[in-house]
């Protein structure tokens, strides 16, 4: 089954960044996209906002889990 949500683990992952700067960036997108608190980031949401190929991100979260 594939995800459609991202998290600030999955972000520290991909990026290679710390924890921090993943929170940060979940902030900046929900920022971005008018979202509150308790909504989800989706993974294009997060591919959309850091300029990343879609298919490889999913395509390496798959691989992780």
């Amino acid at each position: 089954m594939q995800r459609i949500c991202i998290y600030s683990k999955d972000i520290c992952w991909i990026t290679g960044k710390s924890e921090r700067y993943a929170r940060d960036i979940l902030r900046d997108i929900r920022l971005l996209h008018k979202k509150k608190k308790h909504q989800l980031i989706t993974i294009a949401e997060a591919c959309d906002y850091l300029g990343l190929p879609y298919d490889q991100v999913c395509e390496l979260l798959n691989r992780r889990t």
